[in-house]
């Protein structure tokens, strides 16, 4: 019976309800084609990188979606939404497949929430517009820009292991790439998890305190929020996320978890080319025909 209690206790503390996912930004990388369509909104074979989070966030527990949007990224609640018109044109065409599949973008159990940010003013600034939404509880922070392929979700893997404190995903990178990441150093392990002890944002090489960064998976508590309403601007003259979890290790620990699972950084070019190919080799209708394809062509034939 005490046992019982005890892993009742520990599902309640771990269930993560809210999962926040950063969009407003304009992805300058894929200019022209993000000048009318969200980044977000670019498919993976038939897929959006935004539906891809949001399925990785439900396989994690999460049921309230609460986006960040800007001005430009209309077409993300209205994938999210109902196409009455669309659905009786599949179902008058017999397309029940299509249908189906259409009905499931989002389940009827999870809601979402659409809070606009007012100026580009960083990924802190971003977290800290969802505080209204997220309450008083621990909550997922996604970026869609990092598409990991995993038999268990990172989201899950990281709500599984979630204890006394936040957590982040890391993986390690060469470190001539140091200044594109948030940047950590590690000590004490914690089961799966390593005690983090120095966070910096996008240090120069030389400057790094080691090569493990942190990739688009969080799993914060809400006493972030009382540090990013406090900080200044950081790096690039923004608010930085990674500043206000410097601030939160003062409160409570802060771990990084090495996830499982592949990365896709898809906020590039050759990441989102390389997730494509690889997707497709996966997929259940393209994966034969596309296969003969690709080593036809690295045939040269």
């Amino acid at each position: 019976m005490a046992a019982q209690k005890n892993a009742q206790k520990h599902a309640k503390k771990t269930r993560i309800d809210v999962a926040v996912f950063p969009v407003a930004g304009r992805g300058t990388r894929f200019l022209p084609a993000t000048k009318a369509s969200p980044k977000e909104m670019l498919p993976i074979v038939d897929k959006p990188l935004i539906q891809y989070a949001v399925e990785e966030a439900l396989e994690a527990g999460a049921r309230r979606l609460v986006f960040i949007t800007g001005s430009s990224k209309r077409a993300i609640e209205d994938h999210f939404d109902t196409d009455g018109e669309l659905e009786n044109l599949l179902l008058k065409q017999g397309k029940s497949d299509l249908l189906k599949t259409l009905r499931s973008v989002l389940p009827s159990y999870a809601s979402c929430i659409y809070i606009r940010q007012p100026a580009p003013l960083g990924l802190g600034h971003a977290v800290l517009c969802a505080k209204p939404a997220v309450g008083d509880a621990p909550f997922f922070v996604h970026l869609a820009d990092d598409l990991i392929d995993a038999e268990t979700s990172c989201l899950k893997q990281m709500a599984d292991r979630f204890d006394d404190g936040s957590v982040i995903a890391v993986q390690t990178v060469p470190h001539s790439q140091t200044d594109k990441y948030g940047i950590v150093k590690t000590g004490a392990k914690h089961g799966d998890l390593l005690r983090v002890e120095t966070i910096v944002e996008k240090p120069k090489p030389d400057k790094a305190p080691s090569n493990l960064a942190v990739v688009g998976r969080y799993l914060l508590t809400p006493r972030v929020f009382d540090h990013l309403e406090k900080i200044g601007e950081g790096a690039g003259g923004e608010i930085q996320l990674t500043d206000g979890i410097a601030r939160l290790m003062g409160d409570e620990p802060v771990y990084a978890y090495r996830f499982e699972g592949k990365r896709f950084d898809c906020g590039s070019k050759l990441g989102y080319l390389q997730a494509n190919v690889e997707y497709a080799l996966k997929h259940p209708e393209l994966a034969g025909p596309f296969k003969a394809y690709v080593r036809k062509l690295a045939q040269g034939e």
